[in-house]
Formats: C-alpha cells, structure tokens, sequence
C-alpha cells in the first residue's frame, strides 16, 4: 500500500513569518497537531508541532502583563520554533516506511513532499491506524484466530484447507515476525466471518488437535464508547 492512497492531501500549511500565536489558533481551530512550514512555492521548509509551541511559550508564572505576553508571542516567528529539515517520506513510499519512520525517529506525522520537495501531503499515526484496520478487517468484526505455526512451505496452506473444509469465510490473514518469536515459527492472524455457536466450537475443536492454537477472539461489531 502506498502513502498516496492514504495521505491527507489537503494540507493546511503557513509560511515561515507567520507568528505563533496565528499558528496556535490555526491548530486549535482545525485540532490539528502540525503543521508544515512552506515557502510561496509550497516547497517545505520545516514542520511545526503543538509541542514546538508549549516549548517556546513564556511559563504561566511569569511576570509579564496581558499586553507583553501577546506582543511577545505576536514576535515569535514560526521560523524560530519549527524544526528545520523534517524528516519526510514520498507519495510512492509505501505506508510500511512511513510507519517504521515514524517509530524509529519517535514523531506522530510526517510531510509527504514530491521530487521537487514541494509539499504533497501529509500522513500521521491516525492514518497508520486506518491502514491497519482495513488489512485486518476489523470493521467486519467476525472470529480471529491466532496460530503458532512453523516457518516452513505449506504450513498455512494445512490451516486455509481445514477453514475450507468448514466453510469458513476468511477476511483477512495476517503473519508476523514478532522480536520475541521462536525461531523457526511465526505467528498467523486468521479473521473469519461469524459463525454459530455449536459450529465455531466444532471447529475451533478440530484446529486446536491439528495446530498450535494460541487463541481465538470473538469481535462483535458494536459502538466503541
């Protein structure tokens, strides 16, 4: 899956004079939490957080009036607080990238900019969210089943046909390569439709006797309150 399918395209960006007390009431306004600094052209320049503002606000003990403060914060530049030279990914990376990115460089969002570097879009935690609801399937509640199986040809082929056989109805697979797995094993993530009681316990009898059933969960599709 690629970052262009899933990145915010319409960007709210600002220029490098424009002041943070403009920037904080842009991010209030839209609840965002960053925003990308771009010269007249769209080419980025920086990024700027929620946080970059909290950090370069005078503390509430301080001494100054109400008419210092604002003209404090009126003079603060978002090219003095944005971190200069983000790191950034390209529309055709894959949504993969942007998530190890993002993990490792410790950040919730990335600008999305294209070979000119222009500002293409842009993609955060909330979207890797959506992406890993759409390949699990989730949205469709069903039975998940997770299995121990060995990192051998036809392992899963074994699991998929004894599912068949039940008229099991598969909505999603998933495998993983966990930091903690055994080796010579992986883990498997099998999301099946529904089924009735006396049948899920049927089967869930026979793949426990022929596999390493780790466990199963039942996801009903209800209102999350």
């Amino acid at each position: 899956m690629l970052i262009s399918d899933w990145m915010t395209r319409e960007v709210i960006s600002v220029e490098p004079d424009v002041s943070m007390m403009k920037v904080s009431k842009i991010m209030k306004e839209k609840r965002i939490r960053r925003l990308p600094v771009v010269d007249a052209d769209k080419k980025l320049l920086g990024i700027v957080t929620d946080r970059d503002i909290k950090e370069a606000s005078p503390s509430k003990a301080t001494t100054l009036d109400i008419h210092e403060l604002y003209y404090l914060l009126s003079e603060i530049k978002v090219k003095d607080i944005m971190t200069k030279k983000p790191f950034t990914v390209l529309p055709e990376d894959t949504i993969e990238r942007a998530a190890l990115v993002m993990m490792e460089k410790r950040v919730g969002g990335l600008p999305v900019v294209d070979a000119q570097g222009k500002i293409a879009g842009i993609i955060t935690e909330s979207d890797i969210f959506k992406v890993l609801i759409a390949i699990t399937g989730a949205h469709f509640g069903g039975v998940l089943l997770a299995f121990k199986l060995p990192n051998t040809e036809g392992s899963l082929k074994e699991v998929l046909e004894v599912l068949r056989h039940e008229q099991a109805r598969i909505i999603s697979i998933l495998t993983s390569y966990g930091q903690q797995e055994e080796e010579g094993y992986r883990q498997v993530y099998v999301r099946i439709q529904d089924l009735e009681k006396n049948v899920l316990d049927a089967l869930l009898e026979k793949l426990k006797k022929q596999f390493d059933l780790l466990y199963w969960a039942r996801e009903h599709l209800h209102p999350v309150k």
